[in-house]
C-alpha cells in the first residue's frame, strides 16, 4: 500500500515567475474564500481592484517586499509588506489550502523580517474573514475601517501587533 504525503510548502521572496500565480491566488480568495463574509457584489468589486495579469503582480513585487508559500514550484500564498512603513498590505491563500497554517506561516516570516529591519510595530486593515484569526494570534483592534471598491464599500478592520525578539 503506497502512502502519499502531503506536498511541500516552501516559504521564500517572491519571483517574477510568481506573479501570474499569485493573480490566481488573489482572485480566488477573495471570490471563493471571503464568500461567507462579503456579497458576491462586494467581492467582484474588490477582485476588480487589482488585474488578474501576471504584470500588475510583478509591478507591485517592485513596490513591496513580498514572500510566498511555495507548493511543487506554484505560489499558493502571499504576503506583501511595505517595510518602511511596518504595514501589512496584503495576505492570501489559495482557499482549498486555507486553515493548514500557510497564512500563518508567511506572517511568522513576515514579522521576522520586520524585526530585522527594527520594525516594533506592524499594522494591517483586515477582512473580516481575516481579523479574527490574527486577534486569536495577539493582534489587538484599532478600531473599524471601510474602504471604497467599484462603488461598493468593504468593512475591514485596523489591527496592530507588538514585534518582540525572542533571543534563543
Amino acid at each position: 500500500m503506497e502512502t502519499r504525503r502531503a506536498p511541500r510548502i516552501v516559504y521564500r521572496a517572491a519571483r517574477v515567475r510568481d506573479a501570474s500565480d499569485q493573480a490566481e491566488v488573489f482572485h480566488h480568495a477573495v471570490m471563493q474564500g471571503a464568500a461567507g463574509h462579503y456579497t458576491f457584489a462586494e467581492r467582484e468589486a474588490w477582485a476588480m481592484a487589482l488585474p488578474r495579469d501576471a504584470g500588475a503582480w510583478s509591478a507591485r513585487q517592485a513596490l513591496f517586499t513580498t514572500l510566498v508559500a511555495d507548493c511543487e514550484g506554484r505560489c499558493v500564498g502571499f504576503i506583501e509588506l511595505d517595510l518602511p512603513k511596518g504595514r501589512v498590505e496584503t495576505l492570501y491563500v489559495w482557499p482549498s489550502l486555507g486553515r493548514r497554517g500557510i497564512g500563518s506561516t508567511l506572517l511568522m516570516h513576515a514579522e521576522r523580517l520586520l524585526l530585522e529591519q527594527g520594525v516594533t510595530r506592524v499594522r494591517i486593515e483586515a477582512s473580516a474573514m481575516l481579523s479574527d484569526g490574527l486577534v486569536r494570534r495577539g493582534w489587538s483592534r484599532l478600531g473599524d475601517d471601510w474602504v471604497e471598491r467599484g462603488g461598493e464599500r468593504l468593512y475591514r478592520q485596523r489591527l496592530e501587533k507588538r514585534l518582540v525578539r525572542i533571543e534563543t
